[in-house]
């Protein structure tokens, strides 16, 4: 197993099996690298892909509110 670990640190590749083929679960990344695949299938890693960061800003005081003032 120690071997097979470090062969597959070695591999650039997204999904690396060992005694095992085609095992997948809905929370691991799965994909290629380079031009074998663009980007990820399912958990946190896909999400990120269809995700764009936006900061939303809300004054709950209903006041007006200086932009300039500190």
């Amino acid at each position: 197993m120690h071997r097979a670990h470090r062969v597959a640190d070695q591999i650039d590749a997204g999904t690396v099996w060992i005694n095992a083929y085609r095992a997948i679960a809905p929370g691991v990344p799965f994909g290629g690298v380079k031009h074998s695949g663009i980007g990820r299938e399912n958990g946190v890693e896909a999400i990120r892909q269809y995700t764009e960061t936006k900061s939303v800003w809300v004054e709950l005081t209903g006041e007006s509110r200086d932009p300039f003032a500190r």
